[in-house]
């Protein structure tokens, strides 16, 4: 085999000269793009706060709505003749949980009871969830609990989106 014409360029020289190309990223691509996304996430996180509070205060009306219907439903019985009442009663129930329990029809022999709710809605911006109570008697400024349910609110401190108190909704 005849010699190479020319100089003699060793092997390890020779690979050395060519650049392969770099994979991966360099430590400000990364900088940079994690700065992005601290700047994506610190715009969002006002906005899923806001979500937030807004789901809570919809999960509250609705549970006033619906204890609030079946304070008026177990009113109309009782003034339809459907509940037995004392005398001298408002005509509303005496605990929430008459909602739920029931109470008997007494416009049916066979003893067949009358409920009103399937389940005690909870406050949802309270973490015991319990109902602050206001009687039939107690004044609206000041509502206070009594012989009977009139009407039920949130003891959640604070102010709605809307502007008014949790406690006046």
């Amino acid at each position: 085999m005849p010699a190479p014409s020319g100089p003699s360029i060793p092997q390890a020289e020779r690979t050395s000269c060519v650049r392969k190309p770099s994979t991966g990223f360099t430590l400000i691509e990364l900088s940079i793009a994690l700065a992005v996304l601290a700047v994506l996430v610190t715009m969002a996180a006002p906005t899923l706060k806001l979500q937030a509070q807004r789901q809570r205060e919809t999960e509250l009306r609705a549970a006033l709505r619906d204890i609030r219907g079946a304070l008026d439903a177990y009113k109309q019985a009782a003034k339809d003749g459907r509940i037995k009442l004392p005398a001298d009663a408002s005509g509303y129930p005496p605990t929430l949980a008459t909602l739920v329990d029931g109470v008997a029809d007494s416009g049916r022999s066979d003893g067949q009871r009358i409920y009103f709710l399937r389940r005690l809605p909870r406050d949802p911006l309270v973490d015991s969830g319990d109902w602050g109570l206001r009687s039939y008697a107690s004044p609206p400024e000041s509502p206070s609990p009594g012989a009977d349910v009139f009407d039920v609110y949130s003891r959640a401190p604070g102010t709605g989106l809307n502007g008014v108190p949790y406690r006046s909704w």
